[in-house]
């Protein structure tokens, strides 16, 4: 019992902390007796990316976009607004005339994840093809809302990799499901969003409110990336790969059959009009990159692209089938520390989780006895919503710092509203974008955290771009933004003793103690970092 209490580790569930630790002592006993399964036989209709779009108007807006030349160049824009983010999905999926694929580790039951559920299903009114796929840990709840959006005629609706107990809390649900946990612990983290073949956006964003600055005072600091040409139908190929994954269940083999596909409708309709998701909410005229929308872009009739070399990196969804503990780093991670290694000047890294290992950590010593400036952004335990990752970053940072890496602690902001590169947010902005900028002229931009669980647990996405302008783009926002507003923490040398310095006006503001950083705090993850493996963190 011990060894299983140290791996109940999930992103998110970790939150649960001593109080899900307590309910495993409750609820031993009844999963020994009473454990729940997958269904053994379920039918997965094989489907493939469409290729009949050539004459939609989204294929023709991509192909003026991006110059046709030997090079095989992609096109891509940075989306760093949340506001403009969320409205470029909504834009594309009203465009689409044939065929929607939408990727996510979350879509959340709020206010921006029924909207753009209701998108959707209005494509799918227009007789758009639409393929909803989405990992099942944090769909906890939402079964009744998934079956009645499927039950529309074009639309298909797949859990990845899902949790044998379908009632209940995201906690719960692991705890109940703890006898397959080595299977439950590996997830989905994708996030991909296609219409007609044509555009794609990939980056860290999650559907949800907090990812486009919907959520009050607190949002996520994000970015993703819009990209039309080739890289489009290889990200296409990824995504089919899932969808026909044996880990991909349709969620009429998961969900309760008691009501009839005409009721399950009605009750997903009843649902977004009671949320009032169905209106088009207000979007900044042009973002902190001086862009206009790409709504605004698709209705003038020209999406302003940067044209770029792109390598795409995904981890097979076979991910999910191999053994944690002797899995090497996936496709993903190998691609980012290859990026890395081959630095010549400078790295700027970008991760609202850093637990970088032994690997990690070597070719970053590596970089630095090369002369090679290397940065981290990261979040403090003030902003992040992962504390006991943090707990197993802060682990590392003597190292780091010893090393010659400048390190960077997001700050709480002073309580006002203020416009940032994610759009208006207010008090509390926590960083959520995954970036890396090297030598000034190559941009990773994806789904994967630095840290354990990313490498070897969870499937991830992203792209390699070769574009100084976009790279350029990146380190901007970063250091304005974001880099300004962050404690720097600078080590003392003699017993490993830190400062945070932040500036107020003129002055550094110099903290001898972790800001935050309480008593009960240090205590409660020291224990339950004993517990936890860092592969899990």
């Amino acid at each position: 019992m011990t060894a299983w209490i140290k791996h109940l580790s999930l992103r998110r569930v970790r939150a649960m902390g001593i109080a899900t630790l307590a309910l495993v002592l409750l609820g031993w006993c009844a999963m020994l007796t009473a454990c729940a399964s997958l269904p053994a036989e379920v039918e997965r209709p094989v489907s493939v990316a469409r290729t009949d779009v050539d004459h939609t108007r989204l294929a023709a807006l991509a192909a003026e976009a991006v110059p046709a030349d030997a090079s095989r160049r992609s096109g891509l824009r940075l989306l760093p607004a949340g506001d403009q983010a969320f409205e470029a999905r909504i834009a594309l999926a009203h465009a689409a005339e044939r065929s929607i694929d939408v990727q996510y580790y979350q879509i959340a039951d709020d206010a921006s994840g029924r909207e753009f559920l209701a998108a959707l299903c209005e494509a799918a009114g227009r007789g758009v093809r639409v393929r909803v796929l989405v990992d099942d840990l944090q769909a906890a709840g939402q079964d009744a809302l998934l079956a009645g959006f499927a039950a529309r005629p074009n639309v298909e609706l797949r859990l990845f990799n899902p949790l044998p107990v379908r009632e209940g809390s995201v906690g719960g649900r692991v705890l109940f499901s703890a006898h397959e946990f080595s299977r439950i612990n590996r997830r989905m983290h994708n996030k991909l969003f296609i219409a007609d073949s044509s555009f794609a956006i990939i980056g860290g964003r999650n559907i949800g409110d907090d990812y486009f600055g919907r959520s009050g005072p607190v949002n996520f600091i994000d970015m993703d990336v819009l990209s039309a040409g080739p890289v489009v139908h290889e990200l296409a190929a990824v995504f089919d790969a899932y969808w026909n994954s044996r880990h991909a269940y349709p969620i009429e083999a998961l969900a309760s059959p008691t009501a009839t596909p005409a009721t399950g409708r009605r009750n997903f309709d009843d649902h977004v009009r009671a949320a009032g998701a169905t209106g088009r909410r207000p979007v900044t005229a042009r973002d902190p990159l001086d862009q206009s929308s790409v709504g605004d872009q698709l209705a003038a009739g020209h999406v302003a692209l940067h044209p770029a070399a792109v390598r795409v990196l995904a981890d097979p969804p076979r991910k999910i089938d191999e053994d944690t503990a002797a899995q090497a780093d996936g496709p993903v991670m190998e691609g980012q520390l290859a990026l890395m290694q081959a630095a010549h000047s400078d790295v700027l890294i970008a991760s609202p989780y850093f637990v970088p290992g032994r690997r990690t950590l070597d070719v970053l010593q590596r970089a630095t006895g090369e002369q090679v400036r290397v940065s981290l952004i990261t979040n403090s335990l003030a902003t992040t919503d992962e504390p006991l990752a943090h707990f197993g970053y802060a682990r590392y940072r003597t190292a780091l710092l010893d090393m010659g890496v400048a390190l960077y602690e997001l700050m709480p902001d002073d309580g006002d509203a203020h416009e940032a590169a994610d759009g208006p947010r207010g008090s509390l902005g926590r960083l959520h974008a995954k970036l890396a900028v090297v030598d000034g002229r190559w941009l990773s931009i994806g789904s994967m955290n630095m840290d354990r669980r990313s490498a070897h647990s969870n499937t991830e996405m992203g792209l390699v771009v070769d574009s100084a302008e976009l790279a350029g783009q990146v380190a901007s926002l970063l250091q304005r933004d974001h880099q300004a507003q962050s404690y720097q923490v600078r080590s003392l040398g003699a017993g490993n003793r830190l400062q945070w310095v932040s500036q107020g006006g003129a002055q550094e503001i110099v903290h001898q103690a972790e800001p935050s950083l309480t008593w009960g705090t240090r205590l409660r993850l020291s224990l339950l970092s004993r517990l936890i493996d860092e592969e899990f963190l």
